[in-house]
């Protein structure tokens, strides 16, 4: 805990090249280790190849232990005929091959039909994971919705009106949003399945901004 009490000390303050040498495989076998430690059962871990994969060459000691560089990027935790687990990721190395410390972190924005399709179980018939990520998604947004609903009826009509009004314009613009990107699908993927994806993210952001 002392050792991730420091992470934010270590971090960047400038931007770097997008890094693909040997840390990236060195930093996913430990990840992979340090699952299998933990007792869970996964499939896979993997790390997005994209310009957030990046390294900072930092020769300084986090605690007692030297560091000489950290990797930072975005990756998840594959399951087996399950979504994944979408994540960020921060490891710290005493040499490119090297980590020695290994620590996921919360990621927003999350592609839903890139998460149910990591898994090749899934990859062919997306359909149910991506309903079963949609009922999650009202389900979270729901509870935060009569959460916020109380709060607005509490401080009178106005609030209450303009609450609901602010709700109903932004269920039609995600109606509109995902109706078009159905129109656009690209060229292989299914366009109801693009849809749906348009309706989980953009329900995920709601959430947020609700929160």
């Amino acid at each position: 805990m002392r050792l991730l009490a420091l992470l934010a000390c270590l971090l960047p303050l400038a931007a770097f090249a997008q890094y693909q040498g040997p840390a990236v495989e060195a930093c996913r076998g430990y990840a992979k280790r340090e699952a299998g430690r933990d007792g869970a059962t996964i499939k896979d871990v993997v790390f997005e190849r994209d310009r957030y994969l990046l390294i900072e060459r930092y020769t300084r000691k986090a605690g007692s232990q030297f560091v000489s560089s950290i990797l930072t990027g975005n990756g998840a935790v594959v399951l087996d005929n399950a979504p994944a687990i979408e994540l960020s990721f921060i490891c710290l190395l005493a040499s490119d091959k090297q980590p020695v410390f290994f620590n996921w972190l919360p990621r927003q924005n999350v592609d839903a039909f890139v998460q149910c399709t990591r898994d090749a179980t899934l990859r062919a018939k997306p359909r149910l994971c991506l309903e079963t990520l949609q009922r999650a998604a009202d389900e979270d947004l729901g509870q935060a919705y009569a959460e916020r609903l109380q709060e607005a009826n509490a401080r009178g009509a106005a609030f209450l009106a303009s609450y609901r009004k602010a709700n109903d314009e932004w269920r039609e613009y995600r109606d509109a949003e995902c109706a078009r990107r159905r129109d656009h699908a690209p060229a292989g993927a299914s366009p109801d399945d693009v849809a749906l994806g348009c309706m989980i993210e953009l329900t995920r952001r709601r959430l947020l901004d609700m929160r």
